[in-house]
């Protein structure tokens, strides 16, 4: 029979059955040399409904394709096997239920924790000869800072960034990371505001990785972050950019910094 009897005994769409055809499930009994048209026998509408089940209880085609020549007492295990696995899902999907609220409201915990104890450095800290910046424009920064994680803190659907637990990397292997090219450095400098300008012209829509070396002594690392950060950002938030610090001691006793930018 052609391909549009065929696809009225299976109730389908001829298309479903050229779908078929193409991934190999259901080859057509003949094809016409000249004319290309498919022809079905009535005993593959036997192969459709297995075909049509199989794929509706969600195994692939590979497994599909397995099991097409099986007897039925082993279709109904992969179906029993299938079954189990659904069962799995979804218990782990409860329990995952069960624990949402818990996990929610222990990281809005932990990110009033971190907002105080970013808050407290920075207002603890003295920008004018490492930034050149009046107080005025630091209690902005500072206040932008806070205003960023209190909307976390709101935000019901604040989430922790994918890959938060694992260690952070070092300087050393961000520098040789080949989706980031090295567009800016410096070493051996006293001050940020020595030259700040120089490489803080930051292009819109861009994700960037700001590394430091700082020697001992060179301010807290927590306010001397944010500080940088904010100078780029939160006085410019229509550039919608990406931006990491990473900041270690410098072994040297001397400053150093690199600006990544990824491609």
């Amino acid at each position: 029979m052609t391909i549009r009897d065929f696809s009225r005994l299976c109730g389908c769409n001829p298309q479903t059955l050229r779908y078929y055809d193409s991934v190999g499930l259901l080859k057509p009994a003949r094809v016409d040399s000249w004319t290309g048209y498919r022809f079905y026998e009535q005993e593959q509408a036997l192969t459709f409904v297995k075909i049509k089940n199989l794929q509706k209880a969600g195994f692939t085609i590979a497994e599909i394709k397995s099991l097409l020549d099986r007897e039925d007492p082993e279709i109904f295990r992969a179906f029993e096997i299938k079954i189990a696995a659904a069962e799995q899902r979804l218990s782990e999907i409860k329990q995952i239920q069960k624990s949402y609220q818990t996990e929610m409201t222990d990281m809005q915990k932990k990110l009033k924790e971190v907002r105080d104890a970013v808050t407290k450095s920075m207002r603890g800290y003295d920008p004018t000869e490492e930034f050149g910046i009046s107080q005025e424009t630091y209690a902005k920064i500072t206040g932008a800072v806070d205003s960023f994680f209190e909307d976390l803190l709101i935000d019901e659907d604040a989430r922790v960034l994918e890959g938060a637990d694992a260690p952070e990397p070092q300087i050393a292997e961000l520098l040789g990371d080949p989706d980031f090219e090295l567009i800016f450095e410096k070493h051996g400098w006293r001050y940020m505001k020595d030259f700040f300008s120089q490489w803080s012209d930051l292009q819109a829509g861009r994700a960037y990785s700001l590394l430091f070396r700082l020697k001992p002594g060179k301010a807290n690392n927590s306010a001397f972050a944010n500080t940088v950060l904010g100078m780029l950002h939160l006085f410019d938030p229509e550039k919608g950019m990406k931006l990491w610090c990473n900041i270690t001691d410098s072994e040297d006793g001397l400053n150093h910094f690199w600006l990544l930018r990824r491609r």
